[in-house]
């Protein structure tokens, strides 16, 4: 039971940095782009999360299309996983960046950003790795990941293996009919041979 506890906080710690990483991305595009062009807090938050959601999934969506999964149930497999965890992650994130005094004002040149910045996304990760794993436990959230990973793998494996067997069936039966053909040919020659002789007798 230790172990089984141990593998699904391991687990849990992987998909919660897995999705710290398409969130972060999200989260430093979305601000700078935001900070730059001079928006308010509202429309920046607001690009923010939605880079972050978009980055997220995409990460996702690209491991287990990776694994043999299709379009459909790439997609499926990456909203099943990381709604709900990079839902948590933004709301402790950007309620961390409203609640530190003066971040939402910073630069991209001013020290302030970057350190708000890294501080929630730390704290976000905090609080949505005992997240993830209540919904690992449950065979819900980067379970479903898994589950469909795993899956995606044994097709694929499946088909290659249909496939061997096939080719080797193929060269097998190519083997088998070229001596006889052979055997053919040696008849006919045969009896060509022996009505020639006759002939000559």
């Amino acid at each position: 039971m230790a172990i089984d506890m141990d593998q699904t906080w391991r687990t849990a710690i992987t998909a919660t940095r897995h999705c710290l990483t398409g969130c972060a991305i999200g989260e430093v595009l979305g601000m700078a782009l935001a900070t730059w062009w001079g928006w308010s807090d509202l429309p920046s938050i607001a690009l923010a999360v939605a880079l972050a959601f978009f980055f997220g999934y995409l990460l996702t969506y690209w491991s287990v299309r990776r694994a043999g999964l299709s379009v459909r149930d790439a997609v499926r497999a990456a909203l099943a996983a990381d709604t709900v965890s990079i839902l948590v992650m933004e709301v402790v994130d950007n309620g961390f960046l409203l609640a530190w005094p003066g971040a939402m004002d910073a630069m991209l040149s001013d020290w302030l950003f970057w350190a708000a910045l890294a501080m929630a996304l730390a704290v976000a990760f905090v609080v949505t790795v005992p997240v993830n794993h209540a919904l690992i436990a449950r065979g819900r959230g980067h379970a479903v990941v898994h589950a469909m990973h795993h899956e995606g793998h044994e097709g694929h494996e499946g088909h290659e293996v249909s496939a061997g067997s096939t080719t080797e069936a193929d060269s097998t039966t190519e083997a088998g009919s070229t001596p006889g053909h052979s055997n053919d040919e040696s008849h006919d020659q045969g009896r060509s041979g022996g009505t020639g002789h006759q002939h000559h007798g």
